[in-house]
């Protein structure tokens, strides 16, 4: 049977491919032929990941979508998660989790057995997506209060903002310099970059 391993990391501080060694062994463990191995690093909150995706065209019906866990797939909302799921189905995949015990008889279960061990599995798998998106909220709501203690208890300061891109600001600044007329929207499209960015820079150049 023919497995695609899945491999996610939420930053450029985490490596993506911390877990194929062990999603390796489970393969082979299993019986599992590796035909792709798809790697990024980007969060699990959005749906249009570029590797999730191209597994997703590439894989055949009855291929195996093997992951480490249910969080590294998913930490969607339920609508995008429903979706996926849908997706998941429509291609005839099996969804592999090596550490949900219950979704590794979906390899070998057959029958009766095997659709009673496919609704227990999903079930599992709806409710450990669920509390991976939760864990996602509570982060995201503990950040969030973090700050605002931080606010209240120094009132002047302010959270680091995204150094300048350098490059993106000379090439606004030409821009703005070489066509004074040119609408903000043209030359943000031109840059590369956010109108937002170039209002700054105009707020900048003004102040100067």
């Amino acid at each position: 049977m023919n497995s695609h391993l899945y491999l996610r990391a939420s930053t450029k501080d985490q490596d993506a491919h911390r877990a194929k060694a062990a999603l390796e062994l489970f393969a082979v463990e299993k019986g599992l032929s590796i035909v792709g191995v798809y790697a990024e690093n980007i969060s699990g909150t959005k749906l249009n990941r570029p590797q999730l995706l191209t597994l997703l065209n590439t894989a055949q019906s009855g291929d195996v979508l093997l992951v480490e866990s249910v969080d590294r797939l998913s930490r969607l909302s339920p609508a995008d998660w429903d979706t996926l799921k849908a997706t998941i189905k429509e291609k005839g995949l099996r969804l592999v989790v090596a550490d949900l015990p219950t979704s590794h008889m979906l390899v070998e279960a057959k029958g009766i057995t095997g659709q009673i061990m496919d609704v227990i599995n999903n079930m599992l798998i709806d409710l450990m997506a669920t509390m991976a998106r939760l864990d996602q909220e509570k982060r995201v709501e503990r950040i969030k209060q973090g700050l605002e203690n931080k606010k209240a208890a120094e009132p002047e300061w302010r959270p680091a903002g995204k150094g300048r891109n350098a490059a993106i600001w000379s090439k606004v600044r030409s821009l703005m310099k070489e066509h004074p007329t040119m609408s903000a929207d043209m030359i943000a499209k031109l840059a590369d970059c956010g109108v937002a960015t170039v209002y700054r820079i105009k707020r900048d150049s003004t102040a100067a």
